[in-house]
Formats: structure tokens, C-alpha cells, sequence
């Protein structure tokens, strides 16, 4: 079984003085029905050369939670760890897959910037491009409209408003999606085929 190597977010617990690295146990089982031995980073950038070399992961995700610092966010670790991961799976071509924030990292990585965005948080919307149409969840409050040219991403899927909602790189195995597959009630295949066909 692949191992794939996943983000998790980061929850502040005040009464006790702690952070604490979290997932949903959905993306997990999202991650089990694609095929994978699933694997989680922790929000510690200076572990993870060292997680990827023993783990030798056939794959990277970047999950949802937590905004980045820049646009309000608190959880500066988890956008180090975001980052090196980007960083790792470009400098060793590990496929990487970003979803919600984990797109956000990935744009923000190729110097693209987000703005805030109405009506597309626990709503479900169309998405598309010239050949295909869908509806997909939406949990996001920051997005992103244009992309700035010649760093290597491309528009996979608008919403009818025009926020970007996938992309992808044109050399690299990267992708990121707006939406989050964990999230449906039953996984959908259209998910579940683009993680298998980027991942392996």
C-alpha cells in the first residue's frame, strides 16, 4: 500500500495553553478509499525532510483549516509546514494535492493572492470550464480571481462568479481544488479518480 503524507490543522486551546495539530477522521477515510496508507505531518517544518526520507511517501496532500497568517489566520506553524512541503514535493517531484486552504497554500506559493469572497461558505455551488459542469461543496472565505502569469498554474474550474475553484501546474504533478472531497456525504469517483490519476 502507497503511503501519502497529509497536513492537519491547528486548534488553540486556551484553557490548557496548548496548539494542537487535528484532523477529520473523513479525509482519512477519504485517503483509505482512494487506496492509500494515510500519514499525518505534523506542524513542525524542521521534521519533515526527515518524515519524507524515511516515509517515502508517493504523495503529498494539503487538507482545509486554519487561513493563512496573511489574511487573518493564527497559525503561523502550519503555514511553514505548507510551504516546505511545496517545497519538497517540487524539489522531489512527489505529487501534491491541496484542497481548501492546502489550494490556498499552493497559490499563495506561486505568488498569487487571494480576496475575500461571499457566499461560498457551507453552500453548494456550480463549477466548471468550457467543456464540463458540476456542483461542488464550498467552505472557503478567501479565493482567488486572476493568476499571475508565467509561475506555472493554470485555471482548471471557475464558479459561475468567477472565483478559481481548481488548478493545476503545467509541469508539475500538482493540484488544488476549492472544494473539500472528504466533506461530500458519500466520497465522490470524480474525487476519489483525480487523487488516483495524480498520485498513482
Amino acid at each position: 500500500m502507497k503511503a501519502v503524507l497529509f497536513t492537519q490543522r491547528v486548534e488553540i486551546v486556551e484553557r490548557y495553553n496548548e496548539r494542537r495539530d487535528c484532523i477529520d477522521q473523513r479525509i482519512v477515510e477519504f485517503l483509505r478509499c482512494c487506496g492509500y496508507l494515510p500519514v499525518p505531518v505534523s506542524n513542525n517544518k524542521f521534521l519533515l525532510y526527515d518524515m519524507v526520507d524515511f516515509i517515502k511517501p508517493s504523495g503529498i496532500i494539503l487538507t482545509g483549516g486554519n487561513s493563512l497568517v496573511k489574511y487573518g489566520g493564527n497559525a503561523p506553524e502550519r503555514d511553514e509546514t505548507d510551504k516546505k512541503l511545496i517545497e519538497i514535493a517540487i524539489e522531489q517531484n512527489i505529487p501534491l494535492y491541496g484542497f481548501c486552504r492546502g489550494m490556498q497554500s499552493i497559490l499563495d506559493y506561486f505568488g498569487n493572492s487571494l480576496i475575500n469572497v461571499k457566499n461560498h461558505v457551507a453552500v453548494r455551488h456550480m463549477i466548471g470550464n468550457d467543456l464540463e459542469k458540476y456542483e461542488v461543496n464550498s467552505y472557503h472565505n478567501q479565493g482567488c480571481i486572476d493568476l499571475k502569469d508565467g509561475e506555472g498554474l493554470e485555471v482548471v474550474y471557475r464558479s459561475n462568479d468567477g472565483v478559481i475553484e481548481m488548478v493545476k501546474h503545467r509541469i508539475k504533478p500538482i493540484i488544488g481544488t476549492m472544494w473539500h472531497p472528504e466533506r461530500e456525504e458519500k466520497f465522490a469517483d470524480k474525487d476519489i479518480i483525480r487523487v488516483k490519476n495524480l498520485i498513482g
